[in-house]
């Protein structure tokens, strides 16, 4: 649900297919801070058929489990998210009972009829050829294994399954307000991920998403006006008569239905979308990467907001994306990137993103440069988002802010000002819960939104001001190289951070993620000695910081000092005067400047601003 836009009091969540093979191995002997890393893998091959007349559709799913765990499983658990989308579901009476409900989804859900539900049913499940016993806990199948999995061993399942497509709703559906016939996310029986914490069986109720590694082998047989794009490289282009590069060629016209095949290597999602009217656009990025474009054409929305217009532009913004987003993080792996107009707002997904289309041409970049970047955050450092979505949502607000920034020719002095005033807000609102909330658990999709995007992102930018911006830069860097394809956690990534500053960080990752103690740092007196100035400083927050202060003169002449937190066992690369360091369990601390007070106009604790101090109004002293 991702892209965003931050304001004062709240942030509002505004939130394709080409013929190749991306080879790709995951190395899994990695070591985490606790043991030997570990990931399960899972080979999907699903075959199924849509009826676009009345929404349903029947498929098969053979399923190759390896069990890379040290551990021996006994059942397994299986999402059906598309039971989330009927009367009386956690999804339903969590969006009428939570105080600030999202408007996308309300009351929408308990007044849905029978045909316009969404369900996924299994008919016959088996391991290795012989039957299970499961069944079905609201958007949860629970399986009785008839063999344990052994560790190192592999297991296969086969599955008979019917869905139905419910009404455009969240993320999923058909029809959406901008007339996209069918958004398909989550739509297939996704086994669920099982890591050193155990399973992660979550229930749907509103939130993101965790699943294993694999690689997808899906055919789609459909109605032959229809055109798809989403995860995966089309194998049959000949075969269904329309490879993306003829457009206008008539698809198919002896047979009533077509078979699209995809194969997407080494994802944790696969998802679809699909319309009679999709115009397809394309560009070739520099780095080789095929950009493809999924859009209605509308001329109802060219009176409103030049809709055809912005569409025709974003193939080059969306290059500039990608070429920032190898540049600073990592390079995109894969041969190909799809944006294709469906959804209720925008959400990424293997090798695609899903964004509503009818925009300014400033908001259509924007959520596209957020969207794209969650190719990197989540879809290759692929974090819990139901448990740690700050890393998933922040660090994408974080480097997505910076990327619009660039590829817009904007010029910001404090660029994720949006996000500081979010958290601001939140931090003073005594409503505030801890990073570590689980997603679903937050009181309020408000504290949700802001914890997540806003305070997610702080944490990147206020790293700059503990370890400086080039190391936080090459954080990044290495971070990707070391957990691409992998499932990161929060203390994975700080000992990235520890590793290429040499800084202690612990305490930063404690404090501003499992707690919601604040920084507050204030000048508390300024007075004269003799010839000389003293200057007092209170900790009056419980979370403790490093210092810069700069002084400035009344000739205009100024100077920098950086106070050192002890607890870092480390001072950041700056040409500031370098001043003895500060404990945290001293509330103050006083400096003597060789200056006589009356030659001091001004005194300023963190004028980079990079700091979230919850109240700015104490860190300033003026003659």
């Amino acid at each position: 649900m991702k892209f965003i836009k931050n304001t004062f009091l709240f942030i509002t969540l505004i939130s394709v297919v080409s013929c190749g093979t991306t080879e790709m191995s995951t190395k899994i002997s990695a070591k985490s801070s606790n043991s030997t890393y570990w990931q399960q893998h899972v080979d999907y091959t699903m075959d199924v058929d849509v009826n676009a007349k009345d929404y349903q559709y029947t498929g098969t799913q053979e399923l190759v489990y390896t069990n890379n765990s040290p551990d021996t499983l006994t059942q397994v658990f299986y999402h059906l998210y598309f039971n989330a989308f009927q009367p009386g579901s956690e999804m339903d009476v969590r969006s009428r009972t939570i105080q600030d409900p999202d408007s996308r989804v309300g009351d929408r859900i308990s007044k849905l009829s029978a045909d316009e539900i969404g369900y996924l049913n299994v008919n016959k499940l088996t391991q290795d050829n012989t039957d299970l016993d499961y069944k079905i806990i609201g958007t949860i199948l629970q399986v009785e294994l008839d063999e344990p999995i052994l560790p190192g061993k592999k297991t296969t399942f086969k599955m008979n399954f019917e869905g139905q497509v419910p009404v455009q709703i969240r993320r999923s559906g058909r029809n959406n307000e901008e007339g996209v016939a069918l958004s398909m996310t989550q739509w297939y029986p996704k086994l669920a991920e099982y890591d050193f914490e155990g399973w992660h069986a979550d229930a749907y109720i509103g939130r993101e998403f965790h699943g294993v590694w694999g690689d997808f082998d899906v055919k789609i047989t459909i109605d032959k006006d229809y055109v798809l794009g989403g995860s995966g490289y089309l194998q049959n282009p000949n075969e269904i008569g329309h490879n993306y590069q003829d457009k206008g060629k008539e698809i198919n016209p002896t047979g009533e239905k077509l078979t699209w095949h995809f194969k997407a290597p080494n994802v944790h999602d696969f998802t679809w979308a699909a319309d009679p009217d999709f115009v397809h656009d394309k560009r070739v990025a520099k780095d080789g990467t095929i950009l493809h474009f999924l859009y209605k054409d509308n001329p109802a929305y060219d009176s409103e907001n030049n809709f055809t217009e912005n569409w025709k532009k974003l193939p080059e913004k969306t290059e500039e994306l990608l070429l920032y987003y190898n540049k600073h993080i990592g390079p995109y792996p894969y041969d190909q990137y799809s944006v294709i107009q469906g959804g209720d707002g925008g959400m990424e997904y293997a090798m695609c993103t899903l964004i509503t289309g009818n925009r300014s041409f400033g908001s259509l970049v924007g959520v596209t440069a957020h969207e794209f970047a969650h190719s990197w955050f989540q879809f290759l450092l692929a974090t819990n988002e139901a448990q740690h979505e700050w890393m998933d949502e922040g660090f994408t607000t974080y480097i997505s802010t910076l990327a619009e920034e660039e590829v817009m020719n904007n010029s910001s002095e404090h660029p994720l000002s949006n996000s500081y005033r979010g958290y601001y807000y939140m931090a003073n609102s005594g409503k505030e819960q801890p990073q570590s909330t689980h997603a679903d658990r937050y009181e309020t999709n408000q504290n949700y939104g802001i914890t997540a995007y806003a305070k997610g992102s702080v944490f990147l930018r206020q790293l700059e001001y503990l370890i400086g911006k080039e190391n936080v830069d090459k954080t990044l860097k290495r971070y990707y190289n070391e957990w691409k394809f992998k499932h990161p956690t929060p203390n994975d990534f700080i000992r990235v951070a520890e590793k290429v500053s040499g800084a202690q960080l612990s305490w930063y990752l404690n404090d501003w993620t499992k707690t919601t103690n604040t920084i507050d740092y204030a000048i508390q007196e300024v007075t004269s000695e003799g010839n000389n100035t003293k200057i007092t400083l209170e900790r009056k927050g419980l979370m403790p910081m490093p210092i810069d202060l700069k002084v400035t003169y009344s000739n205009g002449e100024s100077e920098n000092f950086y106070i050192p937190l002890r607890m870092m066992y480390w001072q950041k690369p700056t040409s500031a005067e370098k001043l003895s360091d500060w404990p945290w369990a001293n509330p103050t601390k006083t400096i003597t400047l060789l200056a006589d007070k009356e030659n001091i106009s001004k005194i300023e604790i963190d004028p980079s601003q990079k700091m979230a101090d919850v109240n700015r109004e104490n860190n300033v002293y003026t003659k």
